[in-house]
């Protein structure tokens, strides 16, 4: 007998892409939802999912997402879309509890935000909060589950944590940082969302989760901080405006203005638990501390465990912020065998006067004084070409890293482009 086929919405993004594995290692059928499905084509897992394209806020594209699926997860949101977002989400949201109750979906799982409904709350937190009532206005099932601050390489509320205090000695906030917080370990959000794929307890109810610190946001900060070894002090300011915050973190972080917006208006209230029914109903999750949290993410901060979310098919160069990381990447094509050009690379390796670290094939550690930094290359066959691809890691640690990153950037990008350009020329001529 098939095991159950599970939808996941949402499939590019943060949650999704620590969800999917955990499934397929459980012995899911796993399809994923996406409105760009190209930009998951370099995830480890993409060649054992069956991947659709769709928009909820096309209801026309749900029949086929939805037909034969057991289980759906929904992890959709329209923050990036800047104004009018809420109205978008709740639209969507709509269209797709109507369309999984026609498909004869059992069941929707959705993860929603952790804020008191009953409070003034910022409107980012009532979306979410709204979202979930109208996916329970329909007929099929629904287990919420309601998180606030996500301890975990890569989410948008941890990136923004990490590099506002590594970069900053002093770091600048709003008086609402000291509004309290219960953060949750990226590992205990994907345990609750897999236990409440068998839980019929939970199904039709709305679960408050969180770990178990509760802290004023600013001490995320300070912890995050004192686990790096830095000395870091907060600042807080009043009257600073939302807008200017959010401009602040679009420039210095990886989360994006709309999103950057929306999440700093959302510190104006505390996001803790008030009712942990979550702990009876799921006691398989054993809670993790956001000091482990913390370091696991920190231990996560290597090329082997970053998600390339950046390689899309789209763009050959391209330079992003991502898990701790300043990223710089490109491909190129080259008419050779993959075992030619790979052989080149390591001749490269053992030739140049880079200060090569320890290592081995296309992965090299550089030796930094101001964090650590990486240098891969892939090399992938699709029927006749051939692509290179060279990718640039480096983790900054502290101010001094931030300062040399910014101040050698210019250099970096040359001599990157002139190494992959090295590495095509000698396997062409050798």
């Amino acid at each position: 007998m098939a095991s159950p086929l599970i939808l996941v919405t949402g499939a590019t993004g943060y949650i999704a892409s620590r969800l999917i594995p955990r499934l397929l290692d459980s012995g899911y059928r796993v399809r994923a939802l996406a409105r760009e499905p190209r930009r998951l084509a370099a995830r480890s897992w993409s060649d054992q999912i069956d991947l659709v394209q769709a928009e909820v806020r096309t209801p026309s594209t749900l029949a086929h997402a939805l037909d034969g699926v057991d289980t759906a997860y929904y992890f959709i949101h329209n923050m990036s879309y800047g104004h009018g977002y809420a109205t978008l989400e709740l639209d969507a949201a709509r269209n797709f509890a109507r369309a999984a109750e026609q498909a004869g979906v059992q069941h929707i799982i959705y993860l929603g935000g952790l804020a008191d409904p009953e409070g003034h709350i910022a409107p980012h937190m009532r979306s979410r909060i709204e979202t979930g009532n109208v996916l329970r206005e329909g007929k099929v099932p629904v287990t919420e589950f309601r998180a606030g601050v996500t301890a975990g390489s890569g989410s948008i509320s941890f990136e923004m944590i990490r590099f506002m205090t590594e970069l900053f000695p002093i770091v600048p906030g709003p008086l609402w940082l000291k509004n309290k917080s219960q953060p949750i370990a990226i590992q205990n959000i994907i345990d609750y969302l897999i236990a409440a794929l068998n839980n019929k307890t939970g199904q039709g109810q709305v679960f408050e989760i969180g770990g178990p610190d509760v802290m004023p946001y600013k001490d995320l900060m300070l912890r995050y901080a004192r686990i790096r070894k830095l000395n870091r002090r907060m600042l807080l300011l009043p009257g600073i405006p939302v807008w200017f915050m959010a401009f602040g973190v679009d420039l210095m972080t990886p989360v994006p203005y709309p999103i950057a917006h929306a999440l700093v208006d959302g510190l104006s209230a505390d996001s803790i638990v008030k009712h942990p029914a979550a702990l009876q109903v799921f006691p398989e999750v054993r809670l993790i501390d956001f000091d482990s949290a913390t370091q696991a993410a920190l231990e996560k901060t290597h090329p082997s465990h970053i998600e390339r979310m950046w390689v899309d098919g789209s763009t050959k160069t391209q330079f992003v912020k991502h898990e701790g990381c300043f990223i710089l990447h490109t491909e190129i094509e080259i008419n050779e065998e993959p075992e030619k050009i790979i052989r080149t690379i390591i001749n490269l390796r053992n030739s140049s006067p880079l200060p090569w670290g320890e290592g081995s094939g296309v992965r090299e550690r550089l030796h930094n004084a101001f964090g650590q930094q990486w240098i891969e290359w892939r090399v992938r066959r699709a029927a006749s070409p051939t692509y290179l691809t060279q990718t640039l890691f480096f983790s900054p640690r502290g101010l001094p890293g931030f300062l040399y990153w910014f101040l050698s950037y210019p250099f970096q990008r040359f001599s990157f482009r002139g190494l992959i350009r090295k590495i095509a020329k000698r396997s062409q001529n050798s």
